[in-house]
């Protein structure tokens, strides 16, 4: 039958053989395929053929069958995916447990994978984000000033391109009166800091910057400032006043060391004894300074609402406390479920608060007092918190640890009564459980909820320090955004995150002034780390390497700062620049190049600052009489590690010059140049300048003037003491006096201009051709300033001669007289045109047929 079935088949493909074309493929479809091919055809008339379609006919042509396809997933039954694959029976209990727990496990593994697909994005949206952020503001700043529009964006970036170099261009944002109000409590503060440093005494800088936050407290961001400010205050035990100083030399003996104190153990091995010990410090201090920020809320809170606290007539610590729990926890004649009343008062609450704000002691003196009715329902409670509150490190021995970890195990873990305090106080004193972070009714607030964290750290458990930090950053910004706006900087602050505290102030333009100063404060206490020269990056101070602990750029943070009002107060600005030279101690090689910045900082300012008295008072000058005056900049030198004065002249004077030079700042290049007794360079600045004055139509405005009357002050100097004499000096004394000769003839007094350009002895007018041959010999030996402005004062005396010529020809004197002159004036005329013939290479064909045709004039 096959056999039969296959010949017929065979037979009827031969029915067409002999119309086969081999340029046409051959169809292999089913029947199913044909006839559905078939109904889309005859769908598809008259109108035209769709996506679908087209799709269908190219697969069919790649032997996929689409409509199989189709057909078999509209069938597909999900419902069994995961079913286990061999069938379980109702009594296989292990079987079924051990499917559920594959379940759970795919189940939770596709979640983790969800969760951190979802993170990850967020992350790298928020990343952007930031970065967008920072570039932009980067461009503003170097634009001049934050734009209000894009399209006033484009417009500041469209001028910037015509600007000059990166000094001259616009110094920062337009400032406000608010801002300048902040800036000024502000840089008291650093002004005082340098004036110690220079007096080699310690400033407590911190209270000083506290003073400043306390004086600007109609502010939310100057509020938390003063908390972040005394936070650190209580890290680094700055107290708030110096012993004072009674003779010379007495802050040696009385005052604390300030400056740099914690910079070798900061910036040294993270793994040393010293480090751990300075964590330890950081997390004390930062429980000490919550402590104290708690307390002033008990006694605000009990001063504002005097008849509920019932105070009475003890203000000592626990009754206070005790009026403080009346207030918060006693409600309707009643206390809250949970608070566990021992010897008729809620005593686990009140030592946890009389901890909570720092009084340890008290709350011993409390527990002492109750020692029988709290021995009768926790045994042996008192002599654990003792051995806990008498302990330096508030750490108590293993064996009294595994006690309370056991009645903590016994009797409160899984209570739903146990009171939360007294929870509480059994995992601070046992150091218990420190992965589960919270106590429901106790740790409520940011605040309260970092102090416990603060009081379980120990350096030698659960990492640490080091291990809340990496748990805090694990959680971020935004999970503390909620809570209270800016606490954010203050927690990382907390935990020893110095670098990342700063950054995350200067991210937000409300606390970027706040973020400099408490980065100066940071590093005159040695506890600010700074990145190299490679490390820092163009767009945000901070630097994050996986190899390397957090970096910030102090110089980056501080020039960012000050030129936004270098231009208006230049000393001012100079006064945080001497503090980028606080970290010159900071090893491979990184100090060494805070303290180059430092001097390129210096040289900015003097560049961009106003010419005038105030600039003067910035870099020195000279009395009328020639004695020279120092500058600011000179008497804090020391401030910015320059050993001597020629280190000064060299790093400061000499190359702000070339830097004043290059930014066409002439008069000040000069002024420097002098002031660091470069006087050859004085010289030949001048001359060059000189030159250009006459040169260019420019010379008369107030910038030429200026440079002539800075040229004639120095000469006349120079030539009094006998300084820089030769070729230049020469040069700009001709000059000047070609300037005179213009000047004369613009008054019209033109035999004078005649006069001057003769004293000269630039041009030969005697009418000896010898001499003329040498003087245009001995010209290329000349000045080139002299050289370049041959067609100014060629023509000028040219002139001169011509209107002098005519003056003469037209006027009544003798005969004989007006003849003689009139012979000496073309005979000057001559000796200039043949002077000009032999340098006509020298000129433009215009300029020398000028003089031509004066020469005629004069001659007829």
């Amino acid at each position: 039958m096959a056999s039969d079935l296959s010949s017929l088949l065979n037979s009827s493909r031969a029915l067409n053989s002999h119309l086969s074309r081999p340029d046409l493929p051959s169809v292999n479809l089913s029947l199913d395929q044909i006839e559905a091919q078939s109904r889309r055809l005859v769908s598809r008339q008259p109108g035209a053929a769709t996506d679908a379609d087209r799709a269908n006919y190219l697969l069919a042509q790649a032997h996929v069958d689409a409509p199989a396809l189709a057909n078999s997933i509209a069938h597909l039954n999900t419902s069994t995916t995961f079913s286990p694959l061999q069938p379980l029976q109702d009594t296989d209990v292990a079987g079924y447990l051990r499917h559920a727990h594959e379940q759970n496990l795919i189940s939770t593994i596709e979640e983790g994978r969800r969760e951190t697909q979802e993170h990850f994005y967020r992350l790298l949206e928020e990343r952007s984000r930031k970065d967008w952020e920072a570039k932009k503001r980067r461009v503003f700043e170097e634009l001049g000033g934050r734009a209000t529009s894009d399209s006033k964006a484009l417009a500041e970036m469209k001028k910037s391109f015509h600007g000059k170099a990166a000094l001259t261009a616009s110094t920062g944002p337009s400032l406000t009166l608010q801002m300048q109000s902040k800036m000024m409590a502000y840089d008291r503060a650093i002004s005082e800091l340098n004036a110690a440093r220079l007096r080699g005494t310690s400033c407590p800088i911190i209270h000083l910057l506290m003073q400043a936050a306390a004086s600007l407290n109609s502010e939310p961001a100057s509020q938390q400032m003063f908390q972040n400010f005394h936070v650190l205050a209580k890290i680094t035990g700055e107290p708030p006043a110096l012993p004072p100083v009674e003779h010379a030399g007495a802050h040696i003996l009385n005052a604390p060391l300030f400056e740099r104190k914690y910079a070798r153990v900061y910036l040294g091995d993270s793994d040393s004894r010293e480090a751990a010990a300075l964590r330890t410090q950081i997390a004390k201090g930062s429980r000490e300074a919550l402590e104290d920020q708690f307390w002033d809320i008990v006694e605000r809170a009990i001063q504002s609402r005097p008849m509920e606290a019932r105070l009475g007539g003890d203000p000592s610590v626990a009754n206070k406390i005790r009026s403080f729990l009346l207030m918060r926890y006693y409600k309707n004649g009643q206390w809250e479920d949970r608070i566990e009343l021992v010897a008729g008062q809620p005593l686990w609450a009140k030592l946890y608060y009389l901890v909570r704000t720092g009084h340890a002691q008290e709350g011993l003196d409390e527990a002492l007092k109750s020692q029988q009715a709290i021995e009768h329902r926790e045994d042996s409670f008192v002599s654990h918190f003792r051995s806990w509150v008498e302990s330096p490190e508030r750490r108590l021995p293993k064996p009294h640890r595994d006690h309370l970890q056991s009645v903590y195990n016994a009797h409160m873990l899984h209570s739903a009564s146990a009171d939360p305090f007294k929870l509480a106080l059994y995992k601070l004193m046992g150091k218990l459980e420190p992965s589960r972070r919270t106590v429901p009714q106790v740790t409520m607030t940011t605040e309260d909820w970092l102090w416990f964290q603060l009081a379980m750290v120990d350096e030698e458990e659960e990492g640490g320090l080091r291990g809340l930090t990496e748990v805090l950053l694990s959680y971020g910004e935004r999970h503390f955004d909620g809570s209270k706006k800016g606490v954010w900087p203050g927690i990382l602050l907390m935990c020893g995150q110095f670098e990342r505290a700063v950054a995350a102030l200067w991210e937000h333009p409300e606390t970027e002034i706040e973020a400099v100063h408490l980065a100066i404060a940071l590093a005159y206490h040695g506890l600010l780390r700074v990145p190299s020269r490679a490390e820092t990056s163009d767009i945000s101070p901070l630097t994050l390497s996986p190899l390397s602990p957090p970096a910030l750029s102090l110089p980056m943070l501080i020039w960012r700062y000050v030129r936004q009002f270098v231009k208006m107060d230049a000393k001012e600005a100079l006064q945080y620049v001497y503090c980028v030279c606080l970290s010159a101690d900071q090893g491979d090689g990184v100090g060494k190049e805070n303290v180059e910045t430092a001097w390129e900082l210096a040289r900015r300012i003097i560049v961009l600052a106003h010419s005038g008295p105030a600039w003067e008072e910035l870099v020195g000058g000279f009395r009328p009489d020639g004695t020279r005056f120092s500058g600011v900049i000179e008497q804090g030198a020391s401030l910015l590690q320059l050993q001597n004065t020629a280190q000064y002249n060299e790093q400061i004077l000499i190359r702000a010059a070339r830097d004043s030079e290059e930014n066409d700042r002439i008069p000040e290049a000069i002024k420097l140049y002098n002031l660091a007794g470069d006087y050859g360079t004085v010289i030949s600045c001048l001359a060059q300048a000189l030159g250009n004055t006459l040169a260019q139509p420019a010379g008369e405005t107030e910038k030429g003037k200026v440079i002539e009357r800075t040229a004639v002050e120095i000469l006349r100097h120079y030539e009094r003491t006998n300084r820089a004499v030769g070729k230049d000096r020469d040069a700009a004394v001709r000059l000047l006096r070609i300037r005179e000769a213009i000047n004369a003839k613009s008054s019209g007094r033109l035999d004078i201009a005649l006069e001057i350009m003769e004293s000269t002895d630039l041009i030969p007018l005697d009418g000896d051709v010898a001499k003329i041959t040498r003087k245009a010999e001995e010209f290329k030996d000349l000045h080139d300033a002299l050289q370049r402005n041959l067609q100014v004062y060629l023509p000028l005396t040219m002139d001169a001669l011509a209107a002098i010529h005519q003056s003469i020809k037209n006027s009544a004197t003798a005969q004989a007289t007006r003849q003689m002159t009139l012979v000496s004036l073309r005979k000057k005329s001559r000796s200039l045109m043949v002077f000009a013939g032999i340098l006509k290479y020298r000129m433009s064909p215009d300029v020398y047929s000028y003089l031509a045709r004066l020469d005629v004039e004069i001659a007829l």
